[in-house]
């Protein structure tokens, strides 16, 4: 079995095969069909174990629809009152597995276990933030968008860590110095609109000390982010406009949005991890297509088997 994704992650697939071992992947309510199928996929490709947690009867009758009965994959039930995420959490922190993966959960239900310090997954001048990529058919580069998941209207200094994240994951697909845009309404600082003062604000200070290795940029248009002529026909003076990596979103509702238009209405493929863990977190909708879930676990493995330390 094999997923449909595009060319451009093909480097980031062969990064997660190359893998010294396969990742030992538990998937948090295995019972979704979708992401079954991108963890099959993944294990097919090598650099991934399955073990699936949740409802023995529930994961079992979505395996041999798949057709995967005969799959070598390791089977942990637990009752239905059981909190399937902090249960692979625990497996994860003793040394039973290596990276977690969502599955037949909400997402607030997912995150809580995450966030919990009780659990020491996030050391204490971390944020985890949640990172897309995404190629767009007419864009030349995988894209980068974040945060569409946790921050709901984060404050500038949220947004400075949302930056730091996404530098550091676009190191897996070998992007230094990435080129990261801080999305707005207009280019222009307004006060009847605070995110562009603080974006001002934040590049600002980039320039006099650096937070990531990185070119940053804003407060800056969606328009003059992906389109050179838009920069010229604004007469708006800078190099990266079309060029951009990243974009560091204002709020949920925004990257949320953005994401979806761009995967529903312009044809873009791609998948989302969280970052700042000190674990490899893949996350995907139950509704998504396999290639997301499978495209999310190679990042996952890359950044587990990478030389830089990730996690």
């Amino acid at each position: 079995m094999s997923e449909a994704y595009a060319s451009e992650f093909n480097a980031l697939v062969e990064k997660a095969k190359a893998a010294k071992k396969p990742m030992r992947a538990a998937v948090a309510g295995a019972d979704a069909e979708n992401i079954l199928r991108g963890v099959f996929a993944a294990q097919e490709s090598g650099f991934v174990e399955p073990i699936l947690i949740g409802n023995e009867a529930r994961i079992q009758a979505v395996v041999e629809r798949l057709g995967m009965t005969e799959r070598d994959y390791v089977l942990q039930p637990v009752p239905d009152d059981t909190n399937v995420v902090q249960y692979a959490i625990e497996m994860i922190n003793a040394g039973d597995a290596d990276a977690l993966v969502r599955g037949n959960t909400q997402t607030r239900d997912f995150l809580m276990p995450v966030l919990n310090r009780g659990n020491h997954l996030v050391k204490e001048d971390r944020l985890v933030t949640h990172v897309v990529f995404l190629k767009v058919p007419e864009f030349e580069k995988v894209i980068a968008v974040s945060d569409v998941t946790l921050l709901i209207n984060p404050p500038a200094e949220a947004r400075v860590e949302v930056a730091k994240n996404m530098v550091r994951a676009l190191e897996v697909f070998d992007v230094h110095t990435p080129n990261i845009a801080l999305l707005a309404l207009v280019e222009t600082p307004s006060f009847q609109m605070r995110d562009t003062v603080e974006d001002q604000t934040i590049v600002r200070n980039h320039k006099m000390r650096p937070i990531a290795d990185c070119n940053l940029v804003g407060p800056i248009s969606y328009d003059l982010i992906v389109s050179k002529e838009a920069a010229r026909l604004k007469n708006y003076d800078c190099a990266c406009c079309g060029e951009f990596d990243g974009i560091v979103v204002p709020n949920l509702m925004s990257g949320n949005l953005l994401i979806k238009v761009l995967q529903r209405n312009a044809g873009a493929t791609g998948f989302g991890i969280l970052v700042g863990a000190k674990i490899p977190v893949s996350i995907s909708s139950r509704s998504d297509d396999p290639a997301q879930t499978y495209l999310s676990l190679a990042a996952c493995a890359a950044m587990l088997n990478s030389e830089k330390k990730y996690f």
